[in-house]
Parts: C-alpha cells; structure tokens; sequence
C-alpha cells in the first residue's frame, strides 16, 4: 500500500482550496461543477474526492483557514502598544479584503450558505464569535490605556463593529457604487467617534 505524504496531501488541498474560491466567486456556490473545480486546479474528478467528499467539505475548509487566519492576526494586535490604533488596521484590511471581487463574492456566498447549510451555519457562527471576542478584547485593554471611550462596553461594541463589517459586504451585493478603498476613510471616521476617548 502507497504511503500517503501529508505535506503532499496539504498542498493539494490547498490548490483545490484556491481554485474553488475563484470558482465561487466566479459562479456562485449551487451554480459551480465539480467539474468546473477539477478543470481550474487540472485534476481529475475522480481525483477531488480523495481530498474533499463534496463541495460542502471545501466550504468548510475555507471557513475554516479565515478562522485560523484571524486568530492569528489578532494574537498579533493584542502586543501593539495603542490597541484603538490596532482596530483601526484591521478595519483597514476589511475595506482592502472588500475591495477584492474574489474575496467579497466569495464572501458573500457562504454568508448565504450557511443560511442553508446548518454545518456552514454552525462554523460561521463559531468564527464569527471568535473575531467579536479578539474586537472586544482588544477594546477592553485600550479601555484601561485610557486610548478609547471609558464608557463604552467593549462587547456591545464588539457586536456593533461586526455589524458593520458585515454591512460592508452586504452593500457591496446591492450598490455597485459602493468602492470601498474610497469609504476607507469614512469608516475610520465613524469608529473614532463611536470610540474616541474623552479627553
């Protein structure tokens, strides 16, 4: 029997991984092949299904790398020095994530999956709690630096900060005259209101 190589077996799951996000966004989650995802990475379908059992599984995966990736970006942000100012990148990176037809479209299909999907719905929800937890935290501490408002609720915050995030995407899906890179500013604008300290 053919030992398996793991380092093997994780790049290609990562090549899969990639052109299914292209896939995705290109035609929608329902509306992409097999196929289709075999012919954008060059293998055969055959061969998919002894990396990912179905297009649900590869969701799942990519789901999963954002949560991965996100913790590990804000491990990084808890040791900055000016935690409001830490936020405020990583509002940054949403508008420049956004402003990426692939990563927003992508982005917005498993929103509406796991609408439909209870084990997408269920992960989502799981990465999503994770990132309100990182915003709260981090607000928590700039809280006791004297570097955001002192009354505010760094978890309600959190909450509300989410949700605006997600309103980025969903006014992307309606208003084609919403270009991010352009609002960049106006968002850091709000923040700092919602935020600034009283001083």
């Amino acid at each position: 029997m053919r030992k398996i190589d793991p380092e093997r077996q994780q790049a290609k799951r990562r090549q899969i991984i990639e052109a299914a996000t292209i896939c995705f966004s290109r035609s929608g989650f329902h509306s992409t092949s097999t196929a289709e995802i075999c012919a954008e990475v060059g293998m055969s379908p055959g061969n998919l299904f002894h990396y990912f059992a179905s297009k649900s599984e590869i969701i799942e995966a990519i789901v999963e790398e954002e949560r991965r990736d996100t913790a590990a970006y804000f491990i990084e942000l808890d040791t900055a020095e000016n935690q409001f100012d830490a936020l405020l990148e990583f509002l940054d990176i949403v508008m420049a994530l956004a402003a990426d037809q692939t990563y927003s479209r992508l982005a917005l299909e498993i929103s509406a999956e796991a609408m439909r999907n209870p084990t997408i719905g269920a992960l989502v929800a799981v990465s999503d709690g994770e990132m309100r937890t990182a915003i709260a935290r981090l607000l928590h501490n700039a809280v006791k630096r004297h570097q955001v408002d002192s009354d505010i609720d760094p978890d309600r915050a959190a909450t509300w900060i989410a949700a605006l995030i997600d309103g980025v995407f969903s006014r992307l899906a309606v208003d084609p005259k919403f270009k991010p890179k352009r609002e960049k500013a106006m968002l850091r604008l709000i923040v700092n209101r919602f935020l600034r300290p009283d001083r």
